[in-house]
């Protein structure tokens, strides 16, 4: 746990594997929790110091009373960096994660290395079917709800776990979890745009999306080419959550674009 403005935030850190090691951030999306990178972290974590927060008003850190907007959560990340040591980390960021991961690169790139962006939030103007149907679990948290949204929003729905189910049930819970979804959401859609901006991101950026993703379709991925030599990498068979339905192929390409290494047995 750390503090940061005085909110409780929870957080993973999987430690230093070796004197030197650099660090990574791992930012989860909507809804989510760090739970979400468990498929993928500790074989990131033999290559960096591997931190995952619960971002502010999810998870389970504080959801204060406060309007969740860009310029929030990007003052949040600053200083949560700052809190843990983190010194110039690697990010990789999902979805709503990755709006906000966009955002910092904009407006504070020199603080950070390499960025991972998988299918990242930002540019959709309209909802999708599978967007709505997660905003309702999140709404109505039951576990048929819950249940239908995390297998349309994935490619093989057998790769989706009761854990997660009912994991994503208990925090939607929690006191004021509702709010602060809802308010992210308003916060999302009046953010300043990305498109006309990403030309500013000075790092060097891997863009990572599902060939079946029918939360944030892939048609979007185009839109962040903008980022200046950033690479484009289609998983094939995969929906809104590759780290999780295909984490080997997921760590294999992050970790030869981040440390220039192939993934070990």
């Amino acid at each position: 746990m750390t503090k940061v403005d005085d909110y409780t935030v929870r957080y993973l850190d999987y430690g230093l594997p070796r004197e030197g090691a650099e660090d990574l951030i791992l930012l989860h999306g909507l809804g989510a929790s760090s739970e979400r990178w468990l498929r993928v972290a500790p074989a990131l974590s033999r290559y960096f110091r591997v931190l995952v927060p619960d971002i502010v008003g999810f998870g389970y850190s504080d959801k204060p009373d406060v309007e969740y907007t860009v310029d929030f959560f990007v003052d949040f990340l600053d200083k949560f960096l700052q809190n843990v040591g983190a010194n110039r980390p690697h990010m990789i960021a999902s979805s709503f994660g990755g709006h906000i991961a966009a955002e910092y690169a904009i407006r504070r790139g020199r603080a950070l290395r390499k960025l991972v962006l998988a299918a990242p939030a930002g540019m959709m103007k309209t909802s999708t079917p599978v967007l709505d149907g997660y905003i309702m679990a999140a709404l109505y948290p039951t576990y048929e709800n819950a249940l239908k949204a995390f297998r349309d929003m994935a490619f093989d729905p057998a790769s989706v776990s009761e854990e997660t189910v009912l994991d994503f049930v208990n925090r939607m819970r929690l006191p004021n979890a509702k709010y602060a979804f809802m308010s992210t959401l308003l916060g999302i859609k009046y953010a300043p745009p990305l498109r006309g901006r990403l030309s500013e991101v000075i790092n060097p950026t891997l863009i990572l999306w599902g060939d079946s993703d029918k939360m944030i379709p892939l048609q979007y991925s185009k839109e962040f080419r903008e980022i200046p030599g950033s690479e484009l990498v289609v998983l094939k068979d995969s929906g809104h959550t590759p780290y999780v339905e295909k984490p080997m192929t997921f760590n294999r390409i992050v970790i030869k674009f981040l440390a220039g290494k192939d993934l070990a047995p």
